[in-house]
């Protein structure tokens, strides 16, 4: 059963969708973590990158709610929890205000981001245009006439922002600088992000197709969907894996010691009957990958040759 929302306040707080936060600000502590590895860290950076990345974080989950409204797929029969709009208890237009006001928020934040770290004026522009373009992705997820959301390019999104985007971008601007083996960390938090979305979307198969939002796992199916969860986890620690041959810094395989809690999860969610038995893996998967980020910054900081 959905559980039910009694007040304003609650109905807010399931709109926020706070258990969403952690995996959003894994990426930037992976890029801070690699930052302090090649001692360029910078504390400005990493607090206002993560208050940007939370922000926008909250901007999709808003966008989210209300795309989902006024699109039909948080319809009486869908099988997730229930969203804010479809209590009743939060109307479409302050939806629209609220998602109005944090993408302001996020604007100003990252200007401020981008203030402190960068002084050459076409970088600014170039970052300033990509926060534009984060800032358009977290809305147009399932709002807007053709939320790309719905025609299942929302993991290719996630990939992006959340992994490769994310790890990269955090790691340039405290540094200003190229590193090619960087590259692995950013796929591989692009990979188990994915995987968090990707089990969300199998979760809801039944209530998406009935909306016609034709996500990765109405498109092809729950056997292959499973198939494809399960690729998104092992490549992300196999990414890993790389990461250290290249740097030889064997330290960072510290994280591996999440690699059976992972495996449980992809267990448990090919195992699921229904979306309740399912629904508990995605925080599970989202914490997951932060602990994954810490425990691979402690081996690469604290324990590595550096």
């Amino acid at each position: 059963m959905k559980q039910a929302i009694q007040t304003k306040k609650e109905a807010w707080l399931h709109a926020v969708r706070l258990r969403t936060l952690p995996l959003a600000l894994a990426s930037i502590f992976a890029g801070s973590f690699l930052a302090v590895y090649k001692q360029v860290f910078r504390w400005e950076i990493l607090l206002l990158a993560s208050l940007t990345t939370i922000f926008l974080q909250i901007l999709s989950n808003l966008s989210n709610d209300y795309g989902d409204t006024i699109h039909g797929a948080d319809h009486q029969e869908r099988q997730g929890p229930m969203r804010a709009v479809q209590s009743g208890l939060i109307s479409l237009p302050e939806m629209k205000k609220a998602m109005y006001l944090f993408g302001i928020l996020a604007l100003a934040s990252g200007l401020l981001l981008l203030y402190f770290a960068i002084q050459d004026w076409v970088l600014f522009g170039i970052f300033l245009g990509l926060g534009l373009v984060a800032i358009w992705a977290a809305i147009s997820y399932t709002s807007g006439n053709n939320p790309y959301g719905y025609a299942g390019f929302g993991d290719i999104s996630v990939f992006i922002f959340f992994g490769l985007l994310g790890v990269f971008g955090t790691f340039f601007l405290h540094s200003l600088d190229w590193d090619n083996s960087i590259i692995w960390i950013g796929i591989a938090l692009g990979l188990f992000s994915t995987a968090v979305l990707n089990i969300n979307n199998i979760r809801d198969i039944e209530s998406d197709t009935t909306a016609g939002k034709k996500s990765i796992p109405v498109r092809i199916g729950r056997k292959a969907a499973n198939i494809y969860n399960w690729i998104l986890i092992l490549g992300g620690n196999y990414c890993l894996l790389v990461f250290a041959f290249i740097t030889k810094e064997w330290t960072s395989l510290l994280a591996l010691a999440l690699f059976p809690l992972m495996i449980r999860i992809g267990i448990n969610v090919q195992k699921g009957k229904d979306s309740q038995s399912i629904d508990p893996n995605l925080k599970k998967m989202a914490l997951s990958t932060l602990v994954w980020v810490i425990l691979f910054g402690i081996g690469l900081v604290f324990l590595g040759k550096r």
